[in-house]
C-alpha cells in the first residue's frame, strides 16, 4: 500500500501522541466467524460509557471526557436529540452548547471512539424522547411510524444531520465506529417494519454501505421481534436485574453469530419527583461488568455521566396510568456525578477494566472545586400577573374553548388561560378539569388571588366562589412531554374543557408566556415590587463571589415549586416540597467573579416569609418535603434533614456538615 493512499492525522491523546491513518484500509466491521468486531482488520472489543453533551455545559466537556478516558474506556456513546437542534420547523442550531461536531472532534482529540445514536427518537428521559413538539401540530400524525407526515419531517431532519455525521465516520478518518437506527423500537406499540426499512434506506443513502448500523432493544421476545430488522445488527440492553448469560442468549436468537453487545448496561437509574433517589450498589455494578467482559462482550455503561436537565428539557414517563415527571437532576447515580466528580463506583469499575486491558498512565483528574456561597436574600417580589405584558408581549389568542400548547406553537414552559365567571357563585363549587384535562399542572387565581392547584392524574378539583365578571386565571405548566412509550397524544395545556359546577367555561384569552427571554434580556421589571407570599410570583436578588467562580449547589429552603434562573440561565425546575431533589447544580461557568450574579426564582405556589436561597458545596438529592435548615452560625452551617420517608433509604438518615 503506497503512502499516497493515506494521510497521517496526529491526534493528541492524554499522555501520548497517537497517529491514525485515514485511508481505504480504515474499517470497522463484524467478524461473524469469530463473534467479534474488527477494527482495521484486528479483533476489537469496546468498553464504552454514555455521556450527553446536551446535559453538560460546553466548558466542562473536556473535563468529563478526560475522566472517562482515564477510567479505561475506549469509546463513548452519544445521543443526538432532534428537538435540541431543530426547535422549530426548518430552524437549525448547531452552535454553542449544541455544537455536535465540536463535541465529536473533542472526543477524537482525547483518543476515544464514538457509538452514535442519532434517533430520530432517543428516549434518554429527555423532553418527548428527542422528538420536536411541533410534530404534534399535524392533526393526523402518528409518531415513529411510516405515517407520511412523520416521514416527511424525519427525512428533512436526517437530510441535515447525517451529512454532518458522514465525515466523522471511522472509515472516513473520524471516530464514529457504529450508528444506531431509531431506539428501543420494540418497546413502542406500532411495530411498523416499513418505518424501520425506510430509516435503513435513508441512513444508507447518506452514510454509505460501509458504516455499521445497529438496533438496541430490551431482552423481551416482543421487544426484539418488533425492534430488529435484517440489515441492522441487533444488540440488547439490560442491568443488574437480569442474568447475563440469559440476556445475551436473547440476543443470540436474533444474532446467532457476531459480537455480544449490551448497549445500555445500567449503572444507576433516573429519578421521578416524589419518589426516592435511585441508587445502584457500586460493587454489584462492577461485578456485573466483570461478568460481561469475561464473556468477551462489548459493553456500554448507561450512564457514565448523567448531567442535568437544564431549563425545560426533562421528560416524563406514564407508568400505571399515572404521569410521572422526571427531576431536573440527571445524576443517575452514575460513576461520574452530576457535577462530573469521580465516585466510588467509578473506581470500582476502573479496577474491573484494569483486569482486561491496560489503563492509561497518570492520575484521575480531581473533582472540580465547589464553594458554599451561603444565603442570598431575594427581596424584590413581583406577581406574575403584574408583568403579563413583559412575559407575553404579543396579543393574547381568543378562543371559545381552551387550546393546547401545540396548537399555539408554545414549545414548553407556561401558558395562561383567562376567562370571567359567568354568574355569581355565593357558595363554593368545584372548578374541575374534565377527563383529566390538565397537562400537567394548573395554578388557579381568582381576581389575582391564588386559590389552589390542579394536577394531572392527582388533583382534579378546586373550590371557587365569586361574582359575575370576576377574572379567573389558570396558569398551566408543561412538565415535559412523555419520553417513552406511546407518547403521540401527550398534548400540553388545557386539553379538555374546564367546568365550574355544572357549567362549561368558555370565552378564553390565552397568553403564551416567554419567561426566559424576559429574564435574560429585560430583568428586573420596572413594575413596583408587590407584597405577599402566595401565588405565582418572581423573587429577585443578587450576590457576589469572593473572586472565584466555583461550582455550587442551590437549595431553596421553605420554597414549594417553581423555576430558577441565574444570570439569565434557566437552571431548571425545583420542587423541594415533593422531593427527592433538594438542590440544583450550578456550574461555575455561569457565575461572574467580578460582577453581581442575579438570581431569579419563580415560585408558583407559596414562598417562604423570608425569601432567600442557599448555596452549598455539595448536592442533596435524597430529601423530603420535611427537609429543613437550622443551626446556622458564622463559622459553619449545619444542615439537618428529618428522617427520610422512603423505607428503602433509611441508611441515608444522617446529618451533613457543610462548611461555609
Amino acid at each position: 500500500m503506497g503512502l499516497w493512499m493515506y494521510v497521517l492525522v496526529v491526534v493528541l491523546g492524554p499522555g501520548s501522541l497517537k497517529f491514525q491513518a485515514t485511508s481505504a484500509d480504515r474499517s470497522f466491521s463484524i467478524d461473524y466467524a469469530n463473534n467479534c468486531f474488527l477494527k482495521d482488520g484486528v479483533k476489537f472489543r469496546y468498553i464504552s460509557g454514555s455521556i450527553h453533551y446536551f446535559r453538560i455545559p460546553p466548558a466542562y466537556w473536556k473535563d468529563r471526557l478526560l475522566k472517562m478516558y482515564m477510567s479505561g474506556l475506549n469509546a463513548v456513546q452519544i445521543y443526538v436529540p432532534w428537538n435540541y437542534h431543530e426547535p422549530l420547523p426548518g430552524v437549525y442550531n448547531f452552535a454553542g452548547d449544541r455544537d455536535l461536531e465540536g463535541f465529536l472532534d473533542l472526543v477524537a482529540n482525547l483518543g476515544l471512539l464514538v457509538i452514535l445514536r442519532p434517533g430520530p427518537y432517543i428516549c434518554a428521559e429527555w423532553e418527548m424522547g428527542g422528538l420536536p413538539f411541533w410534530l404534534l401540530t399535524e392533526p393526523d400524525i402518528v409518531l415513529r411510524t411510516s405515517n407520511p407526515d412523520f416521514l416527511q419531517a424525519v427525512d428533512k431532519w436526517l437530510g441535515v444531520l447525517l451529512p454532518k455525521i458522514k465525515p466523522h465516520l471511522y472509515h472516513n478518518g473520524g471516530n464514529i465506529i457504529s450508528v444506531q437506527v431509531e431506539n428501543e423500537y420494540g418497546s413502542y406499540f406500532a411495530c411498523d417494519y416499513n418505518y424501520l426499512r425506510h430509516l435503513l434506506a435513508v441512513f444508507r443513502s447518506y452514510l454509505g454501505e460501509e458504516v455499521l448500523l445497529f438496533t438496541t432493544d430490551g431482552t423481551k421476545e416482543s421487544e426484539l421481534r418488533c425492534g430488529t430488522l435484517q440489515g441492522l445488527y441487533a444488540t440488547v440492553d439490560f442491568g443488574l436485574d437480569e442474568n447475563v448469560t440469559e440476556a445475551f442468549g436473547k440476543q443470540r436468537i436474533y444474532e446467532p453469530k457476531g459480537p455480544l453487545v449490551n448497549s445500555e448496561y445500567y449503572t444507576g437509574w433516573l429519578d421521578y419527583w416524589g419518589e426516592p433517589h435511585s441508587t445502584q450498589n457500586a460493587t454489584d455494578v462492577a461485578q456485573g461488568l466483570q461478568k460481561m467482559l469475561e464473556l468477551e462482550a462489548n459493553v456500554n455503561m448507561y450512564m457514565f455521566q448523567g448531567g442535568t436537565n437544564f431549563g425545560y428539557w426533562s421528560g416524563a414517563d406514564y407508568n400505571e396510568n399515572t404521569y410521572n415527571p422526571i427531576t431536573t437532576s440527571y445524576d443517575y447515580d452514575a460513576p461520574l456525578s452530576e457535577a462530573g466528580d469521580p465516585t466510588d463506583k467509578l473506581y470500582a469499575i476502573r479496577t474491573i477494566i484494569s483486569k482486561f486491558q491496560v489503563l492509561p498512565a497518570g492520575p484521575m483528574p480531581p473533582p472540580t472545586p465547589k464553594f458554599a456561597y451561603g444565603y442570598v436574600p431575594l427581596p424584590e417580589r413581583v406577581a406574575l400577573l403584574d408583568i403579563l405584558g413583559l412575559i407575553s408581549p404579543s396579543l393574547p389568542f381568543y378562543s371559545s374553548f381552551p387550546l393546547t400548547f401545540e396548537a399555539l406553537k408554545q414549545p414548553h414552559g407556561f401558558m395562561l388561560y383567562r376567562t370571567l365567571l359567568p354568574h355569581d357563585i355565593p357558595e363554593p363549587v368545584q372548578l374541575t378539569a374534565f377527563q383529566n384535562g390538565v397537562h400537567d399542572f394548573a395554578y388557579i387565581l381568582l381576581n389575582g388571588v391564588y386559590r389552589g392547584t390542579l394536577e394531572r392524574n392527582r388533583v382534579h378539583g378546586v373550590n371557587i366562589s365569586g361574582k359575575l365578571g370576576d377574572t379567573l386565571d389558570v396558569l398551566v405548566e408543561n412538565m415535559g412531554h412523555i419520553n417513552f412509550g406511546a407518547n403521540e397524544s401527550d398534548f400540553k395545556g388545557l386539553i379538555h374543557n374546564l367546568t365550574l359546577g355544572s357549567i362549561i367555561l368558555h370565552n378564553w384569552l390565552i397568553y403564551p408566556l416567554d419567561i426566559d427571554s424576559a429574564v435574560a434580556h429585560a430583568w428586573p421589571p420596572t413594575t413596583t415590587t408587590s407584597n405577599g407570599t402566595t401565588g405565582p410570583a418572581f423573587y429577585t436578588g443578587a450576590f457576589t463571589t469572593p473572586n472565584i467562580s466555583h461550582d455550587t449547589f442551590v437549595k431553596l429552603p421553605g420554597w414549594n415549586k417553581g423555576q430558577i434562573w441565574i444570570n439569565g440561565f434557566n437552571l431548571g425546575r425545583f420542587w423541594p416540597a415533593r422531593g427527592p431533589q433538594q438542590t440544583l447544580f450550578v456550574p461555575g461557568s455561569l457565575l461572574n467573579s467580578s460582577a453581581l450574579n442575579t438570581v431569579v426564582v419563580l415560585e408558583l405556589e407559596v414562598a417562604p416569609e423570608m425569601p432567600r436561597v442557599l448555596f452549598l458545596d455539595r448536592p442533596l438529592l435524597n430529601g423530603t418535603s420535611h427537609s429543613v435548615d437550622r443551626d446556622v452560625t458564622n463559622s459553619s452551617l449545619h444542615l439537618a434533614m428529618e428522617p427520610l420517608k422512603f423505607a428503602d433509604m433509611a441508611v441515608r438518615e444522617k446529618k451533613v456538615e457543610l462548611l461555609p
